[in-house]
């Protein structure tokens, strides 16, 4: 059968008490002082392993860039027809087609509407 635990009673504190609390003292737990049982060695368990050797590594030195001269740029405002032109050629004529059918589109289907409603009012 279990039992249940009664609630603690509640303390009421005025607020005209100005009186602090003692600060609460934490307990050490005893040391136990049972002692352990030793172990009896063996002659493998007195052999010592040889130490270990740790790898370092060599500090790396940074190569030494040097100084050249550029190659000469050419200026600015110069036009080549490059690869890449190219590539930016076909691109911008796809998009500019894709745009045009779009709006040709927009344009066919706003008639039909218009053509529908006029058709509606007579």
């Amino acid at each position: 059968m279990a039992t249940t635990k009664k609630p603690a009673a509640k303390k009421t504190t005025s607020k005209a008490s100005t009186a602090r609390k003692a600060p609460v003292k934490k307990t050490v737990a005893a040391k136990s002082t049972a002692k352990k049982p030793v172990a009896k060695r063996t002659a493998n368990s007195t052999a010592r392993k040889a130490p270990t050797t740790r790898k370092v590594a060599a500090k790396k030195t940074a190569k030494m860039r040097s100084f050249h001269v550029a190659g000469d740029q050419p200026p600015f405002k110069s036009f080549a027809i490059t690869r890449q032109t190219v590539y930016w050629l076909i691109l911008v004529s796809v998009i500019i087609f894709a745009q045009l059918w779009i709006l040709k589109t927009q344009y066919e289907v706003i008639n039909l509407l218009d053509q529908q409603l006029i058709d509606a009012a007579l």
